[in-house]
């Protein structure tokens, strides 16, 4: 597989091969999270973007038509979600400090957590399939490294960074209802906690 090209890869990838994708994976991943991390500075979220574009490059699979070469679609793919990643940061923060002010003028008022929400979150962790929550939860509850969680539970880098991506992509999609509110409350939590 190492030795074919990018354009007989791609074929194979819209037939459904699994082999030739893990091939393209493998071939690029590295560099493109070297390119995301020049843009969102910080390792993890480059990881995600480089993640989410694999993704979606295997769920859309079948109508995959690159016009130039792979690693020109792969380098202007990252460059964009990177780009709109970055957008959605300065938009976020911006709601943050309007609940932020919203917050000063209720007199500091406590936050609630909108009823269900804290239940439908923990809903949506457990309804990952088994080894993927187990991944998704020794990384973000306990806080451990895609080196870590690998050498814990015997398997590969590449295995865990491809669950996070899924589990991520899965929980976004459960949880797209309460994105905004979610978001705002993050960027309060974390303010709060700089202080």
């Amino acid at each position: 597989m190492k030795k074919l090209t990018d354009k007989e890869l791609c074929l194979l990838v819209k037939e459904g091969d699994e082999k030739a994708f893990e091939t393209l994976f493998h071939r690029y991943y590295p560099s493109l999270c070297l390119l995301a991390r020049q843009y969102v500075d910080d390792d993890e979220k480059a990881e995600e973007v480089v993640q989410d574009i694999f993704v979606k490059i295997w769920s859309k699979r079948k109508e995959l038509s690159i016009e130039t070469s792979f690693k020109q679609y792969l380098l202007r793919s990252v460059k964009n979600q990177c780009i709109n990643q970055l957008q959605h940061l300065k938009i976020r923060q911006k709601h943050a400090q309007k609940v932020k002010d919203d917050s000063k003028e209720n007199n500091g008022t406590t936050f609630f957590i909108e009823f269900g929400l804290a239940e439908k979150i923990e809903a949506s962790i457990d309804s990952l399939p088994e080894k993927r929550k187990e991944i998704f939860k020794l990384s973000r509850e306990d806080g451990l490294k895609y080196r870590e969680i690998a050498e814990q539970l015997g398997i590969s880098v590449k295995t865990v960074e491809a669950q996070m991506g899924l589990a991520l992509k899965q929980l976004r999609e459960m949880l797209k209802d309460y994105k905004d509110y979610l978001v705002g409350l993050m960027m309060i939590i974390k303010f709060e906690l700089k202080k």
